[in-house]
């Protein structure tokens, strides 16, 4: 488990993650990209505990695109919503995941 503000190592999302991430990047990722991606899938997870959780995440878009998404979710007492903070385009399956 990572230390407060560390980001935790890069790993597959528990289907509740994966369920819960795809849900904000399908209401919110057009805004970012310009147009709305075909299909997305959410392939790996990094975390950051900070006053909620930051979620890095390595995004498969149509074909072998990817993109790195930036997901936070407040804290419960704050509200507990989770949305899209920023995106990194131009990615490959191969780019290592981490805190940007």
């Amino acid at each position: 488990m990572p230390l407060c503000g560390g980001v935790g190592d890069a790993r597959t999302p528990t289907p509740e993650e994966k369920q819960k991430l795809e849900s904000v990047l399908h209401q919110s990722l057009h805004t970012h990209l310009g147009s709305k991606p075909d299909s997305l899938e959410v392939v790996q997870v990094a975390t950051q505990v900070v006053s909620g959780t930051n979620y890095f995440a390595k995004v498969k878009l149509n074909g072998d695109n990817y993109v790195h998404a930036r997901i936070y979710e407040k804290l419960p007492c704050h509200g507990g919503t989770t949305e899209l903070h920023s995106i990194q385009k131009d990615k490959t399956h191969a780019d290592p995941l981490g805190y940007f």
